[in-house]
């Protein structure tokens, strides 16, 4: 089984704000510097993005990737379904209460690209991804730019 590389950030919101801002795709480009398009492609009952693709451009790495999403109360998980260059993107953002109505955000990440890289490497490029991520999270979440605005609650709006 691979390794994953996982950090955790505070932020100064709800964990219903700050699932919020995860689950609202569509924003994606305005908080992730990486993320230049997000198009929900499948949706469950709930409403919740269960397909998402993702175009992005990480300086030396430019992939076009579909993620399968499971959403289970505080804890979002993502797995990839197709990809150019990777051949695990395996994630979750998993959410606790903290106290003074903050949320402890951890997010836990496996890669592996289809090109040959050191595990070193390889794990290098997972913190830089999840500490740029946590990072952005905090910063859109506590600006107060939060989540999905009335009627597009599903994200399903194509960028």
């Amino acid at each position: 089984m691979a390794e994953h590389t996982s950090s955790s950030i505070t932020i100064e919101a709800t964990p219903a704000d700050v699932m919020g801002v995860i689950a609202d795709f569509a924003r994606y480009p305005e908080w992730t510097g990486e993320v230049k398009e997000a198009e929900v492609l499948a949706t469950d009952a709930a409403g919740h993005a269960e397909k998402v693709r993702l175009l992005l451009d990480a300086g030396a790495i430019k992939d076009d990737h579909t993620l399968a999403y499971t959403w289970n109360g505080n804890t979002v998980s993502w797995t990839l379904v197709k990809s150019q260059m990777l051949r695990t993107l395996d994630g979750s953002y998993i959410l606790a209460d903290a106290p003074g109505g903050r949320t402890e955000v951890t997010y836990r990440l496996t890669v592996d690209v289809k090109i040959p890289m050191l595990g070193m490497i390889k794990r290098k490029a997972e913190k830089v991804i999840i500490d740029r991520a946590l990072a952005g999270l905090k910063k859109r979440v506590e600006s107060g730019s939060g989540g999905a605005e009335a009627g597009s609650a599903d994200g399903t709006k194509k960028l």
